[in-house]
């Protein structure tokens, strides 16, 4: 076996960890997969330097220049609340965005999300939420969606990804092709959501049309929208969703990267290895699997498989991860940032509970 379609195929995984120290074993399955990025949640969060140690030594086994990822949108999600403070919510700021004279809100959340995540050693959120605020999905997505409005979404996602990048934080805009119309939760079950293209691309597609540009990443959901020609297919394994509409029909050209291949939406659709070779297939360009050792080799030994099988399939994935070895060294060619010293770690928590009050106070004096 090559040594270097090893690590191509390991270099398009992103992987989650179990605690907050690294055991032996995650040691050992790192060194042979060696992964493209790392993704931590709250269970392997204790504090700062705790977190860049967990991270410096994970990354040190993957690929050069890793993703080392959290997701922090603010409010519900956010992955630091306890570390640091907890962040206001994407909907909060963007309705107190809409007060006359504080559109800079918007901007100000990202350099404060961005200031956050780097004090933990971390190079990208997985924010941006850019889906649709509706009746049908407000009890799965709450306040993570910013506004009910394309118009609204977009305003909101352009000032919060500028500020990330005044931080050299990469961003990434989900859940493509949009959740807005979902009921169900993709942790769970498949979604199907009945909106027709027509009415998608004039509406939940429009997020990723106008910020196409802007997006560093794009995440793919695991529904399915059985009124478009994608049918009961999950976006996240769909040529139709990723290859036509994302790439070809909007343009997209950064990284797509699946949402987690271990969520329910996917797997009771099929098993990971299905999923894992379909999402490559598909045109993804990250595949995340953020608990199980044993879904993340079983999807890292199915790609070997596949590509041993189909010379095809081989190609393909070499090239894929060729291009994400330029766009990694592109976007982190920065290096790890630089710890904060206690007195600057306390200066951001104290600016971030100050954002958060004056967020909360404009929201007291808006109109229902």
């Amino acid at each position: 076996m090559s040594g270097n379609l090893r690590l191509a195929v390991g270099s398009l995984l992103v992987v989650g960890l179990a605690g907050t120290e690294l055991t032996g074993l995650e040691r050992a399955w790192l060194k042979l997969v060696r992964p493209g990025g790392i993704i931590l949640f709250r269970r392997n969060i204790a504090d700062a330097a705790q977190t860049r140690t967990l991270l410096h030594e994970a990354s040190a086994l993957g690929a050069p220049h890793g993703i080392r990822c959290v997701d922090v949108e603010g409010g519900t999600v956010d992955r630091l609340r306890d570390a640091l403070a907890p962040m206001p919510s994407a909907q909060a700021v963007a309705r107190v965005a809409r007060v006359p004279g504080k559109a800079g809100l918007a901007r100000d959340h990202g350099e404060l999300v961005a200031r956050a995540v780097r004090a933990f050693g971390f190079n990208t959120t997985l924010a941006p939420v850019l889906d649709l605020a509706s009746e049908a999905s407000a009890a799965v997505m709450g306040t993570r969606v910013a506004d009910a409005t394309a118009t609204g979404v977009v305003e909101y996602a352009r000032g919060f990804l500028a500020g990330l990048h005044a931080y050299e934080v990469a961003g990434c805009g989900k859940h493509f092709p949009g959740l807005g119309g979902g009921a169900l939760d993709s942790h769970l079950e498949t979604p199907e959501i009945e909106r027709g293209i027509r009415e998608l691309w004039n509406e939940d597609l429009v997020p990723y049309h106008e910020l196409r540009d802007e997006l560093p990443m794009v995440m793919v959901n695991h529904a399915a929208y059985p009124n478009t020609p994608g049918k009961l297919r999950p976006a996240s394994v769909s040529p139709y969703w990723i290859g036509k509409v994302l790439r070809k029909r909007i343009g997209y050209r950064g990284i797509i990267v699946s949402d987690d291949l271990e969520m329910g939406g996917i797997l009771k659709f099929m098993p990971m290895e299905e999923a894992a070779v379909a999402a490559i297939r598909a045109g993804t360009d990250l595949l995340e699997i953020c608990h199980s050792p044993e879904l993340i080799l079983r999807a890292y030994e199915a790609l070997i498989s596949e590509s041993e099988r189909s010379s095809a399939f081989r190609t393909l994935l070499l090239e894929r991860a060729a291009r994400m070895t330029r766009l990694r060294g592109r976007l982190f060619a920065g290096g790890v940032p630089r710890a904060l010293s206690p007195k600057q770690f306390e200066a951001l928590r104290t600016r971030i509970i100050r954002f958060g009050e004056t967020v909360k106070s404009l929201e007291e004096i808006q109109p229902a």
